[in-house]
Protein backbone atom coordinates (compact mmCIF):
# COMPACT_ATOMS: atom_id res chain seq x y z
CA UNK A 1 0.00 0.00 0.00
CA UNK A 2 1.49 3.36 -1.36
CA UNK A 3 1.91 5.61 2.18
CA UNK A 4 1.51 8.66 0.49
CA UNK A 5 -2.41 7.68 -0.68
CA UNK A 6 -5.08 7.55 1.12
CA UNK A 7 -6.49 3.43 1.70
CA UNK A 8 -10.25 2.31 1.43
CA UNK A 9 -11.53 -1.06 3.13
CA UNK A 10 -14.23 -2.35 1.20
CA UNK A 11 -16.41 -3.96 3.65
CA UNK A 12 -18.35 -7.10 2.65
CA UNK A 13 -20.68 -8.85 4.85
CA UNK A 14 -21.60 -12.21 3.67
CA UNK A 15 -24.59 -15.15 4.46
CA UNK A 16 -24.17 -18.07 2.29
CA UNK A 17 -23.60 -17.07 -0.68
CA UNK A 18 -20.60 -17.76 -1.99
CA UNK A 19 -21.13 -17.74 -5.77
CA UNK A 20 -22.50 -13.89 -5.28
CA UNK A 21 -19.53 -13.00 -3.28
CA UNK A 22 -17.15 -15.05 -5.70
CA UNK A 23 -18.75 -12.69 -8.66
CA UNK A 24 -18.06 -9.37 -6.17
CA UNK A 25 -15.01 -9.87 -5.58
CA UNK A 26 -13.77 -9.90 -9.10
CA UNK A 27 -15.73 -6.86 -10.10
CA UNK A 28 -13.75 -5.06 -7.54
CA UNK A 29 -9.94 -6.48 -9.23
CA UNK A 30 -11.31 -3.90 -11.41
CA UNK A 31 -12.32 -0.55 -10.14
CA UNK A 32 -10.59 3.00 -10.93
CA UNK A 33 -8.34 4.90 -8.61
CA UNK A 34 -6.62 7.08 -10.88
CA UNK A 35 -3.94 7.03 -8.57
CA UNK A 36 -5.51 8.62 -5.76
CA UNK A 37 -6.37 6.06 -3.24
CA UNK A 38 -5.45 2.28 -2.65
CA UNK A 39 -7.76 -0.17 -1.57
CA UNK A 40 -8.28 -3.83 -0.17
CA UNK A 41 -10.97 -5.79 1.09
CA UNK A 42 -12.35 -7.05 4.22
CA UNK A 43 -15.02 -9.84 3.81
CA UNK A 44 -17.03 -11.09 7.15
CA UNK A 45 -18.60 -14.77 6.94
CA UNK A 46 -21.18 -14.83 9.12
CA UNK A 47 -22.05 -18.35 8.97
CA UNK A 48 -20.67 -20.17 11.38
CA UNK A 49 -20.30 -23.06 8.84
CA UNK A 50 -17.58 -20.94 6.96
CA UNK A 51 -19.28 -20.87 3.49
CA UNK A 52 -17.49 -17.94 2.26
CA UNK A 53 -14.37 -19.39 2.65
CA UNK A 54 -13.44 -20.92 -0.07
CA UNK A 55 -14.75 -18.41 -2.63
CA UNK A 56 -12.12 -16.03 -0.94
CA UNK A 57 -9.41 -18.66 -1.22
CA UNK A 58 -10.05 -19.23 -4.56
CA UNK A 59 -10.24 -15.61 -5.38
CA UNK A 60 -6.67 -15.05 -3.95
CA UNK A 61 -4.84 -17.85 -6.43
CA UNK A 62 -5.74 -14.98 -9.19
CA UNK A 63 -7.80 -11.79 -8.18
CA UNK A 64 -5.47 -8.47 -7.70
CA UNK A 65 -7.82 -6.95 -4.34
CA UNK A 66 -6.00 -8.00 -1.36
CA UNK A 67 -8.86 -9.30 0.86
CA UNK A 68 -8.88 -10.43 4.62
CA UNK A 69 -10.51 -12.91 5.41
CA UNK A 70 -13.10 -13.24 9.15
CA UNK A 71 -15.86 -15.52 10.51
CA UNK A 72 -17.95 -13.93 12.50
CA UNK A 73 -20.36 -17.25 13.81
CA UNK A 74 -23.34 -16.05 15.46
CA UNK A 75 -25.72 -14.95 12.75
CA UNK A 76 -25.86 -11.53 13.52
CA UNK A 77 -25.68 -8.30 10.57
CA UNK A 78 -24.91 -6.00 13.40
CA UNK A 79 -21.74 -7.98 14.89
CA UNK A 80 -20.61 -9.34 11.29
CA UNK A 81 -20.72 -5.19 10.22
CA UNK A 82 -18.60 -4.27 13.66
CA UNK A 83 -16.33 -6.87 12.73
CA UNK A 84 -15.70 -5.58 9.18
CA UNK A 85 -14.92 -2.22 10.78
CA UNK A 86 -12.39 -3.49 13.09
CA UNK A 87 -10.33 -5.08 10.68
CA UNK A 88 -10.67 -2.28 8.28
CA UNK A 89 -7.45 -0.35 7.53
CA UNK A 90 -6.74 3.05 6.04
CA UNK A 91 -8.82 6.82 6.50
CA UNK A 92 -12.39 4.89 4.49
CA UNK A 93 -14.72 2.64 4.63
CA UNK A 94 -16.47 1.55 2.17
CA UNK A 95 -19.48 -1.05 2.45
CA UNK A 96 -21.59 -2.88 -0.07
CA UNK A 97 -23.58 -5.61 -0.34
CA UNK A 98 -22.79 -9.75 -1.03
CA UNK A 99 -25.51 -9.41 -3.66
CA UNK A 100 -24.05 -6.19 -5.51
CA UNK A 101 -21.82 -5.99 -8.31
CA UNK A 102 -20.25 -1.93 -8.52
CA UNK A 103 -19.27 -0.73 -11.82
CA UNK A 104 -15.55 0.19 -12.51
CA UNK A 105 -15.60 3.18 -11.57
CA UNK A 106 -17.71 2.97 -8.49
CA UNK A 107 -15.09 3.67 -5.65
CA UNK A 108 -13.54 6.58 -7.66
CA UNK A 109 -16.87 8.52 -7.94
CA UNK A 110 -18.27 7.92 -4.00
CA UNK A 111 -14.45 9.00 -3.25
CA UNK A 112 -14.29 12.07 -4.99
CA UNK A 113 -18.23 13.22 -4.00
CA UNK A 114 -16.81 13.07 -0.79
CA UNK A 115 -14.20 14.87 -0.80
CA UNK A 116 -16.12 17.44 -3.04
CA UNK A 117 -19.02 17.92 -0.42
CA UNK A 118 -16.75 17.59 2.30
CA UNK A 119 -19.01 15.32 3.91
CA UNK A 120 -18.57 12.43 6.08
CA UNK A 121 -20.83 9.88 4.02
CA UNK A 122 -21.64 9.26 0.43
CA UNK A 123 -23.61 6.96 -0.74
CA UNK A 124 -25.02 5.59 -4.50
CA UNK A 125 -27.87 4.28 -6.20
CA UNK A 126 -28.34 0.35 -5.79
CA UNK A 127 -30.35 -0.93 -9.17
CA UNK A 128 -31.66 -3.74 -9.55
CA UNK A 129 -30.67 -6.62 -11.91
CA UNK A 130 -33.12 -8.62 -13.41
CA UNK A 131 -32.10 -11.89 -14.44
CA UNK A 132 -33.59 -14.06 -17.35
CA UNK A 133 -36.89 -15.31 -16.22
CA UNK A 134 -37.87 -12.68 -14.04
CA UNK A 135 -41.23 -12.57 -13.95
CA UNK A 136 -42.83 -9.39 -15.63
CA UNK A 137 -45.20 -8.13 -13.17
CA UNK A 138 -42.27 -7.89 -10.92
CA UNK A 139 -40.34 -6.22 -13.41
CA UNK A 140 -43.14 -3.56 -13.87
CA UNK A 141 -44.10 -3.29 -10.23
CA UNK A 142 -40.44 -1.20 -9.49
CA UNK A 143 -40.78 -2.84 -6.15
CA UNK A 144 -37.21 -3.57 -6.21
CA UNK A 145 -36.23 -0.35 -7.19
CA UNK A 146 -35.02 2.90 -4.67
CA UNK A 147 -35.45 6.45 -4.49
CA UNK A 148 -32.60 8.15 -6.26
CA UNK A 149 -31.29 11.60 -5.58
CA UNK A 150 -29.39 14.72 -7.55
CA UNK A 151 -25.63 14.22 -7.02
CA UNK A 152 -24.61 16.70 -4.05
CA UNK A 153 -28.02 16.13 -2.40
CA UNK A 154 -28.02 16.12 1.70
CA UNK A 155 -29.54 12.98 2.88
CA UNK A 156 -31.97 12.86 5.79
CA UNK A 157 -31.00 9.75 8.31
CA UNK A 158 -34.31 8.00 6.87
CA UNK A 159 -32.57 7.71 3.49
CA UNK A 160 -29.54 6.12 3.98
CA UNK A 161 -27.70 2.49 4.28
CA UNK A 162 -25.23 0.43 4.18
CA UNK A 163 -25.79 -1.15 0.70
CA UNK A 164 -23.62 1.52 -1.43
CA UNK A 165 -21.91 3.96 0.35
CA UNK A 166 -18.15 5.32 1.57
CA UNK A 167 -17.30 6.90 4.93
CA UNK A 168 -14.40 8.68 6.74
CA UNK A 169 -12.96 5.81 9.27
CA UNK A 170 -12.94 8.03 11.67
CA UNK A 171 -16.86 7.80 12.40
CA UNK A 172 -15.94 4.83 14.39
CA UNK A 173 -12.97 5.93 16.76
CA UNK A 174 -15.67 6.45 19.35
CA UNK A 175 -15.87 3.26 20.35
CA UNK A 176 -19.64 3.23 21.06
CA UNK A 177 -20.37 4.35 17.42
CA UNK A 178 -20.74 0.60 16.50
CA UNK A 179 -23.60 -1.04 14.99
CA UNK A 180 -26.60 -2.62 17.46
CA UNK A 181 -26.00 -6.23 17.87
CA UNK A 182 -30.24 -5.78 18.80
CA UNK A 183 -31.07 -5.41 15.17
CA UNK A 184 -29.00 -7.98 14.32
CA UNK A 185 -31.95 -10.25 12.47
CA UNK A 186 -34.45 -7.10 12.14
CA UNK A 187 -32.47 -5.30 9.78
CA UNK A 188 -32.04 -1.54 10.37
CA UNK A 189 -29.04 -1.58 12.05
CA UNK A 190 -27.47 0.89 9.14
CA UNK A 191 -30.07 3.52 9.58
CA UNK A 192 -30.23 3.49 13.28
CA UNK A 193 -26.31 4.07 12.82
CA UNK A 194 -26.78 6.77 11.12
CA UNK A 195 -29.84 8.21 12.72
CA UNK A 196 -26.91 8.47 15.79
CA UNK A 197 -24.24 10.34 13.80
CA UNK A 198 -27.01 12.52 12.12
CA UNK A 199 -27.38 13.33 16.04
CA UNK A 200 -23.63 14.19 15.89
CA UNK A 201 -23.57 16.65 12.92
CA UNK A 202 -22.74 14.07 10.41
CA UNK A 203 -23.23 15.16 7.00
CA UNK A 204 -24.22 12.19 4.11
CA UNK A 205 -24.60 12.97 0.48
CA UNK A 206 -25.74 11.29 -2.62
CA UNK A 207 -23.05 10.43 -5.42
CA UNK A 208 -25.67 9.11 -8.72
CA UNK A 209 -22.45 8.53 -10.40
CA UNK A 210 -21.45 4.86 -8.10
CA UNK A 211 -24.32 2.55 -8.92
CA UNK A 212 -24.37 -0.91 -7.64
CA UNK A 213 -26.46 -3.62 -9.37
CA UNK A 214 -28.30 -5.84 -7.17
CA UNK A 215 -29.37 -9.64 -7.99
CA UNK A 216 -32.79 -10.17 -8.00
CA UNK A 217 -32.97 -14.06 -7.18
CA UNK A 218 -35.54 -16.42 -7.60
CA UNK A 219 -36.62 -16.82 -4.62
CA UNK A 220 -37.72 -13.00 -4.65
CA UNK A 221 -39.96 -13.80 -7.31
CA UNK A 222 -43.08 -14.34 -5.31
CA UNK A 223 -46.06 -12.32 -3.80
CA UNK A 224 -45.04 -13.95 -0.43
CA UNK A 225 -41.80 -12.41 -0.25
CA UNK A 226 -42.50 -8.75 -1.03
CA UNK A 227 -45.87 -9.38 1.55
CA UNK A 228 -44.05 -10.28 4.61
CA UNK A 229 -41.08 -7.95 3.51
CA UNK A 230 -43.37 -4.91 3.68
CA UNK A 231 -44.91 -6.15 6.47
CA UNK A 232 -41.78 -6.61 8.82
CA UNK A 233 -40.09 -3.38 7.54
CA UNK A 234 -43.24 -1.59 8.42
CA UNK A 235 -43.30 -3.26 12.04
CA UNK A 236 -39.88 -1.96 12.60
CA UNK A 237 -41.36 2.01 11.79
CA UNK A 238 -44.30 1.11 13.89
CA UNK A 239 -41.84 -0.27 17.24
CA UNK A 240 -39.70 2.83 16.66
CA UNK A 241 -42.61 5.51 16.59
CA UNK A 242 -44.11 3.79 19.84
CA UNK A 243 -40.78 4.22 21.15
CA UNK A 244 -40.32 7.84 20.44
CA UNK A 245 -39.99 10.29 22.78
CA UNK A 246 -42.30 12.38 20.83
CA UNK A 247 -45.90 11.28 20.96
CA UNK A 248 -47.00 13.97 18.31
CA UNK A 249 -44.76 12.24 16.01
CA UNK A 250 -45.65 8.80 16.34
CA UNK A 251 -49.59 9.69 16.64
CA UNK A 252 -48.78 11.66 12.74
CA UNK A 253 -47.46 8.10 11.61
CA UNK A 254 -50.41 6.38 12.96
CA UNK A 255 -52.91 8.40 11.25
CA UNK A 256 -51.05 8.74 7.94
CA UNK A 257 -50.61 4.75 7.59
CA UNK A 258 -54.79 4.55 8.64
CA UNK A 259 -55.52 7.00 5.71
CA UNK A 260 -52.91 4.95 3.88
CA UNK A 261 -54.57 1.79 4.37
CA UNK A 262 -57.88 3.10 3.83
CA UNK A 263 -56.80 4.54 0.29
CA UNK A 264 -55.16 1.30 -1.20
CA UNK A 265 -57.95 -0.79 0.07
CA UNK A 266 -60.00 1.49 -2.28
CA UNK A 267 -57.66 0.96 -4.71
CA UNK A 268 -56.51 -2.73 -4.55
CA UNK A 269 -59.96 -3.80 -6.23
CA UNK A 270 -59.40 -1.98 -9.17
CA UNK A 271 -56.01 -2.80 -9.57
CA UNK A 272 -56.24 -6.46 -9.71
CA UNK A 273 -58.18 -5.83 -13.07
CA UNK A 274 -55.59 -3.06 -14.39
CA UNK A 275 -52.80 -5.77 -13.87
CA UNK A 276 -50.65 -7.64 -11.13
CA UNK A 277 -47.71 -5.42 -10.92
CA UNK A 278 -50.40 -2.38 -9.89
CA UNK A 279 -51.69 -5.60 -7.54
CA UNK A 280 -48.90 -6.15 -5.77
CA UNK A 281 -47.44 -2.21 -5.54
CA UNK A 282 -50.60 -1.41 -3.89
CA UNK A 283 -50.57 -4.99 -1.68
CA UNK A 284 -47.22 -3.84 -0.60
CA UNK A 285 -48.08 -0.49 0.30
CA UNK A 286 -50.99 -1.94 2.63
CA UNK A 287 -48.81 -4.51 4.42
CA UNK A 288 -46.30 -1.80 5.25
CA UNK A 289 -49.26 0.32 6.88
CA UNK A 290 -50.71 -2.53 8.42
CA UNK A 291 -47.65 -3.73 10.17
CA UNK A 292 -47.05 -0.03 11.28
CA UNK A 293 -50.04 0.00 13.03
CA UNK A 294 -49.86 -3.33 14.56
CA UNK A 295 -46.68 -3.09 16.00
CA UNK A 296 -47.70 0.47 17.36
CA UNK A 297 -50.39 -0.78 19.57
CA UNK A 298 -47.80 -3.44 20.56
CA UNK A 299 -47.85 -6.47 18.25
CA UNK A 300 -45.25 -6.73 15.56
CA UNK A 301 -46.49 -9.02 13.29
CA UNK A 302 -43.33 -10.29 11.53
CA UNK A 303 -39.67 -8.89 13.42
CA UNK A 304 -36.83 -11.34 11.72
CA UNK A 305 -36.24 -11.41 7.61
CA UNK A 306 -36.20 -15.46 8.43
CA UNK A 307 -39.75 -15.45 9.54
Amino acid sequence: MAPDREHISVCICTYKRPHLLADLLNALSDQVTEGLFTYSAVVVDNDINKTAQKAVEDYLKTGSCVVNYQNEPEQNIALARNKAVENAIGEYIAFIDDDEIPEATWLFHLYQALHSYNCDAALGPVKPYYPSGTPEWLVKSKLCERPSYRTGTILHWGNTRTGNVLMKKELFDDPTNHFGREFGRTGGEDIEFFRRMAGLGKVFVWCNEAPTYEMVPQDRWTEEFYVQRYLRIGGLVGEKARRRESAGYGIYLLTKSIAWVALMGTVLPVSLVLGRHLYMRANAKIMYNLGLISAFFGRTILRYRDE
